[in-house]
């Protein structure tokens, strides 16, 4: 890619954007020396890169390069057998470091995550534990090597501070010294070229023995050492060279270490630089709000609300531009500071920046194509130092840009022809679009001449688009509008900032007729695209209104079938616990009329219990009944009814016969089962069914009573976990229903446990009426847990 499109496109500036983003300096120089590249496999491989991290990132947070050092130079030393520094030790453990923290943010949390491209990078890296270790042990910073490095080092040590002390010991007695202390310049101990001293007095030179070494500025001091701690001096000096020698040795130990592990360390240098540079693309992307566009080779570009990355984001408007499908040539027009230049710019900067890997600040599924050249001809380049005015130094780039150009070009003109006669310069223009459109050139041009509307308009392959400016405002409002010609707006905007009308008349007179025609003609079409939009505007938000209400409806739909099933549920339920309520009290009925009925027909208790009866059913069909009206049903006079008539009696929900004719009140006998009962025709409905006769045969419902029992009785009766005050009033009602249904014998289950249950049953049953015997259940039956019951 040409170094003139990058500084006219100002791609530098977005590579200055990236560089800063990057940890370490080897990431920024690989920033620095990105460049866009034609190869659509290492474009998509790059884009898979800065999305791969992106993904990371959103997912783990930032991933911090700190640490990273430039070790190749230090490698290459270790490659000829030379001894690395402490300071160089130290930087290949601070990339060591950086190495097992980038290594461990690379880490899946499950196997079964999905691989991607940056897997095979982070598992490269050997953090080389070992070494790393091994180097912060001996070395505690640049200037000092730890005491425990080796054992030598540690006897050396502390001899040097065994010797420090005795110096020290040996000096301070001098000092203190009631002889000496006349002759000290100060009572202090201090150090020259590496050798305990103590300053003494110029005129005490030859009563005090020992070696000079150094003496102060005015001549008055000297610094002497004295003869009675040369030899420890010595020896200090001496375990000195030994210390050197010992971390020589040390450093020479380590490099043969490193030396050892060259080629991990080569890998993990460049690697880890390598994902800084990534990275740093991935953060220009989520600084920018940018996504992965798709490339192709065909020329085609599809920009989706595309956004200047170099403009102030509170303040750029969003434009979509298509190109290279239907038309390979786009005329842009409109006024100036519209955005004309804005887009071209846009287009070409998107590119180069998706040429180099990097995301572009638009929506997701944008285009863009693989360009071998981007050639662009944007602003004033006048020379003064060659003589080269505005129209010939765009000229002079013209005339390169058609030199070199091809179908895997793309060309940028910013007012194309301009800076020359309009008539000319117009002429210049159309034939330069026309060559390179039918050469398949890929261009953008912007004008402001509507002889290039008119070949956009005429010409296939080539469209129109312009830049929307509100007149009412005089502001552009940014939008590229692709297929209209724009308008230079000149006349209103003139009028707008207070030009008299009879001088803009004036102007309108002097067009001619057909450019007149030609402005009015675009003005038609742009009053027609207002109107599309506003009605399109309305059309979206009727749609959006018309789905919001029915998915108000759907849910109130589901709201009220939910309810309904609720509803229909409670009802159900409500409606098996009454008819429950009303069956348990019609048995306890009938059991008390078939036992009073043994002890001598009906009395007054019957009676009382029968009118029990009728008053609960028929409180249980009012429940039932709420909010049905109730079935209408013939009036019955007395003349409809007949001895042994089948009826249905209202109130009690019972069917009988009739057993007397009704009297003048309407008031008759029926006989329901053993109970036999005056009620009145009012409460009853005939039923119509043959009527059975015979001189052995008694009409009761005795037969539908047990038929009913047998429909719902268990021939088992569990009883475990309950008290014997709670289980023997369930036995007896339990025994009863099974002796009317006719079972032959049934199990009371009461399990082991302490007995007590199963006594309280066995003295019940031995007391029972209708129990004919009882027996412990045998094996396979439940044993001593169940008693099997038989009946009479």
């Amino acid at each position: 890619m040409n170094s003139k499109v990058l500084k006219t496109l100002e791609y530098n500036k977005i590579i200055d954007k990236l560089t800063e983003l990057a940890g370490s300096r080897m990431g920024k120089d690989l920033c620095t020396a990105l460049l866009p590249c034609d190869s659509l496999t290492e474009i998509t491989l790059k884009q898979k890169e800065t999305s791969d991290a992106l993904s990371r990132i959103f997912k783990k947070g930032s991933l911090g390069f700190y640490g990273l050092h430039d070790i190749r130079s230090s490698l290459k030393r270790l490659e000829i057998g030379s001894t690395l520094g402490a300071g160089e030790l130290l930087h290949m453990s601070s990339l060591l470091d950086a190495t097992l923290r980038v290594k461990s943010y690379g880490c899946r949390d499950t196997e079964e995550s999905s691989q991607d491209s940056l897997d095979e990078m982070f598992t490269s890296l050997e953090p080389l534990s070992p070494l790393n270790n091994e180097i912060k042990r001996c070395i505690i910073s640049e200037e000092e090597i730890a005491d425990d490095a080796s054992p030598t080092l540690k006897g050396i040590r502390r001899s040097m501070k065994i010797a420090n002390d005795k110096i020290h010991e040996q000096l301070n007695s001098i000092v203190s010294s009631s002889n000496s202390r006349t002759m000290l310049q100060e009572n202090i101990i201090t150090m020259r070229n590496g050798r305990y001293c103590i300053p003494i007095k110029q005129e005490y030179r030859g009563q005090f023995p020992g070696m000079i070494h150094d003496q102060s500025s005015s001549g008055s001091t000297l610094f002497v050492e004295p003869m009675a701690v040369v030899k420890l001096n010595n020896d200090l000096k001496e375990l000195a060279i030994k210390e050197q020698e010992e971390i020589e040795k040390i450093l020479a130990d380590l490099s043969n270490l490193a030396g050892m592990e060259i080629e991990k360390l080569y890998n993990n240098v460049t690697t880890m630089a390598q994902l800084d540079f990534i990275f740093a693309r991935a953060n220009l992307s989520k600084q920018m709000k940018g996504s992965e566009p798709k490339f192709n080779e065909k020329g085609i570009i599809n920009i989706k609300k595309g956004r200047h990355p170099l403009i102030d984001t509170k303040k750029v408007v969003p434009i979509d531009i298509h190109l290279g499908k239907e038309f390979s040539l786009l005329v842009i027009t409109g006024p100036n500071t519209g955005g004309k230049t804005v887009s071209l710019k846009t287009v070409g900067l998107f590119t180069l920046m998706g040429q180099s890997g990097l995301h572009i600040p638009a929506f997701d599924g944008s285009q863009l194509a693989v360009f071998e050249e981007v050639y662009a001809d944007i602003g004033d380049e006048q020379s003064i130092e060659q003589s080269l005015s505005t129209f010939s130094s765009h000229m002079t780039n013209t005339v390169s840009i058609l030199e070199h150009a091809n179908y895997k070009s793309l060309v940028l003109f910013d007012e194309l022809g301009a800076g020359t006669d309009p008539t000319e310069g117009a002429a210049l223009a159309m034939a330069i679009l026309s060559n390179l459109h039918k050469r398949k050139v890929t261009t953008m041009a912007t004008t402001h001449y509507s002889e290039l509307k008119v070949y956009a308009l005429s010409t296939e392959g080539v469209s129109n688009a312009c830049c929307e400016f509100d007149v009412e405002t005089l502001r552009p409002t940014y939008r590229l509008l692709i297929g209209i010609p724009g308008k230079s707006n000149a006349f209103a905007i003139s009028s707008k900032l207070g030009l008299p009308d009879y001088i803009i008349e004036d102007a309108s007179n002097l067009i001619g007729k057909q450019d007149k025609s030609f402005e009015d003609l675009i003005s038609d079409l742009e009053q027609s695209r207002i109107t599309m939009e506003n009605e399109r505007e309305e059309i979206t938000a009727l749609r959006q209104e018309v789905e919001q209400l029915r998915n108000r409806l759907t849910q109130k739909n589901e709201k009220i079938d939910k309810a309904k099933e609720k509803i229909l549920e409670q009802a159900n339920e409500e409606a098996r616990k009454l008819l429950q309520e009303a069956k348990d009290f019609a048995d306890r009925s009938i059991k008390n009329f078939n036992k009073w009925n043994a002890e001598g027909g009906i009395n007054k208790d019957m009676e009382n219990e029968r009118g029990a009866l009728r008053e609960r059913l028929s409180e249980t069909e009012s429940k039932l009944s709420i909010g049905n009206k109730p079935k209408q049903r013939k009036a019955l006079k007395p003349k409809d009814f007949r001895l042994g008539d089948a009826v249905n009696v209202l109130s009690l929900g019972l069917k009988g016969t009739v057993n007397s004719l009704p009297n003048a009140k309407g008031d008759l006998f029926v006989q329901m089962g053993i109970l036999r009962s005056q009620v009145n025709i009012k409460d009853l409905e005939l039923i119509d069914e043959p009527v059975i006769t015979g001189p052995t045969l008694n009409r009761t419902g005795s037969g539908k009573i047990k038929m009913s029992k047998t429909a719902s009785i268990s021939p088992e009766l569990n009883l475990i976990g309950k008290t014997v005050d709670e289980a023997l009033p369930e036995l007896d009602k339990y025994l009863d229903d099974a002796y009317l249904s006719h079972l032959p014998k049934v199990t009371v289950i009461h399990g082991r446990g302490t007995g007590a249950l199963k006594n309280a049953v066995h003295t019940f049953l031995k007391k029972a009426k209708y129990v004919k015997s009882y027996r412990l259940g045998d094996f396979g039956e439940g044993g001593q847990g169940v008693t099997v019951v038989e009946f009479k």
